[in-house]
């Protein structure tokens, strides 16, 4: 008689936990409004955080929503709308994984944030997890953000 498989049990373990904690980074931020469904129509109105990823095993992935996961009122504050494009999926945005590689000049295969300001301009790039305190400061210098603040 053969015994179950419960190398399964693992996968479906680490699954469950990326799959909660995506879920977690991306609801504890600002969504877009409900006419601003692709990057494009964001701007003007949100600042966006892209966080792209190969898979969603990546651990610089991991490290990026456990730095965004605590910064909801920062977030809140500032406009911010998180968009996730891991492998050829894409949350947080209508646009497709390969329109958002192309327009903002992705790697590929590797991580990747990069900050939008609401002008549309790329702010910040980094292939490394940005903290919650760097992009407050960078978008607390952004001139439109000085200007929200008078």
């Amino acid at each position: 008689m053969k015994k179950p498989i419960s190398s399964a049990a693992p996968l479906l373990a680490a699954a469950t936990a990326t799959l909660t904690a995506s879920l977690l980074a991306v609801s504890l931020l600002a969504p877009p409004p409900a006419d601003a469904a692709t990057i494009a129509a964001m701007r003007d109105q949100r600042r966006v955080v892209i966080v792209a990823a190969p898979s969603a095993a990546d651990p610089q992935l991991a490290a990026q929503r456990h730095a965004l996961a605590g910064w909801r009122q920062g977030a809140l504050d500032r406009d911010i709308s998180v968009v996730e494009v891991v492998g050829n999926s894409v949350s947080g945005a209508d646009d497709t994984a390969s329109a958002i590689e192309r327009r903002y000049a992705l790697p590929a295969g590797r991580f990747a944030v990069i900050l939008i300001g609401k002008d549309g301009h790329v702010a910040m790039r980094s292939a490394t997890p940005l903290s919650a305190a760097t992009l407050e400061g960078t978008i607390d210098a952004m001139p439109m953000r000085r200007a929200g603040e008078r």
